[in-house]
């Protein structure tokens, strides 16, 4: 297996490479709420309404910048700063100078892998367009990603 994350930096992955290092999790589509006072962000179960639930992928991956306004898109230059993505994500963690676990789908050789080990949204997640935004506090995830 060419364990080509461990080789190259990010920014000198190709395009291939660099779309690859998704895991498929879905958490980084889900609602986050962040204390004023404390800076703390916290994930909630409302889920972009773009996510499959059922596959963590976006249904509209080539529009998603056009379509949700908020959407980050990920590259080298702005990963480390994203301070909110979660600690289990490959861009991240490859930016931190570490390797993938061994349940990414790179690593294990099978897409499902991320599910089987329970790191998914999938089945978890529901779409915002079933939340009222006044109600999204009450879908606050109790364990930290």
């Amino acid at each position: 297996m060419d364990r080509f994350w461990q080789k190259i930096p990010l920014n000198r992955m190709r395009r291939e490479q660099w779309e690859s290092l998704c895991d498929g999790c879905g958490r980084c589509c889900l609602q986050k709420l962040k204390n004023a006072t404390t800076g703390k962000v916290y994930y909630t179960w409302v889920a972009c309404y773009l996510l499959d639930t059922t596959t963590c992928r976006c249904s509209n991956y080539a529009l998603r910048h056009a379509l949700v306004a908020d959407c980050v898109e990920l590259n080298p230059g702005n990963i480390a700063g994203l301070h909110w993505m979660p600690a289990t994500c490959a861009y991240r963690l490859i930016a931190q100078g570490k390797d993938l676990p061994h349940w990414h789908p790179l690593v294990s050789g099978d897409a499902r892998s991320v599910h089987k080990a329970g790191i998914s949204v999938r089945h978890q997640a529901i779409s915002e367009v079933l939340v009222h935004p006044d109600d999204v506090e009450n879908y606050i995830i109790g364990r930290r990603f």
